[in-house]
């Protein structure tokens, strides 16, 4: 990681997180870096709001806190993730970015970007993309299954914890499945899903979140 990138968060994601991992599994991480200000509005520099580094047992995908909270206010279910996934390393600045959640996120904001990752994941699913279709078809329930609970309970348990589900979820994993399977499953937690979206009363609140990055800023010119 670059000398100038001020990592604040780090946690853990993948399958390990979810709690699905065989020893095959490799670790997945994201994190999340602050630039100095002072960089960021110099004269021709170009702000890159994200990066990847590959290891040889683990990946790592870091977010410049900028854009990283832009992503979050659009509900990018990979970002809404990380306020939940288990924390590897957090300074002050990540505790209080991860206590942002409640205020990050619409409810239909989420139902329309998790829905749609759903079906993308379905897509890649269909397709067998990378011979990897077994992946994709956990990620697309998955995704429903956090989708539901956040709805319902203003948050969401990123390690699956519900049996029978955790128990399809593993089925999947080894192949054990057919597609209209999972279809069927997936678009009766979408229907559910929508109930869910009606009564939810949850209130996205901008101008914290906006506060809170112009704080980051300024305590961070240089």
């Amino acid at each position: 990681m670059n000398k100038d990138k001020k990592v604040i968060l780090k946690c853990l994601v993948g399958s390990h997180a979810h709690g699905l991992a065989t020893k095959e599994s490799d670790y997945d991480y994201r994190s999340v870096y602050i630039l100095p200000t002072n960089k960021i509005l110099s004269l021709g520099y170009k702000y890159k709001g994200s990066s990847w580094m590959e290891g040889d047992q683990h990946d790592n995908t870091a977010y410049e806190i900028g854009h990283f909270l832009q992503l979050a206010t659009k509900c990018n279910p990979t970002i809404l993730e990380m306020f939940r996934a288990p924390i590897v390393e957090a300074t002050e600045e990540g505790e209080k970015l991860i206590e942002l959640f409640p205020y990050v996120w619409s409810p239909k904001q989420t139902f329309d970007a998790f829905v749609g990752y759903g079906l993308n994941q379905r897509k890649k699913f269909l397709d067998k993309k990378d011979n990897r279709q077994n992946k994709y078809a956990i990620a697309y329930i998955r995704t429903l299954f956090n989708l539901i609970e956040l709805l319902e309970t203003g948050t969401f348990s990123v390690e699956i914890k519900q049996e029978d589900l955790k128990y399809r979820l593993l089925k999947y994993k080894k192949g054990n499945y057919s597609p209209g399977e999972v279809i069927n499953q997936a678009e009766k937690m979408t229907d559910f899903a929508r109930i869910s979206l009606e009564e939810c009363k949850h209130k996205q609140n901008l101008e914290k979140v906006n506060q809170f990055l112009l704080d980051i800023r300024k305590e961070n010119w240089e």
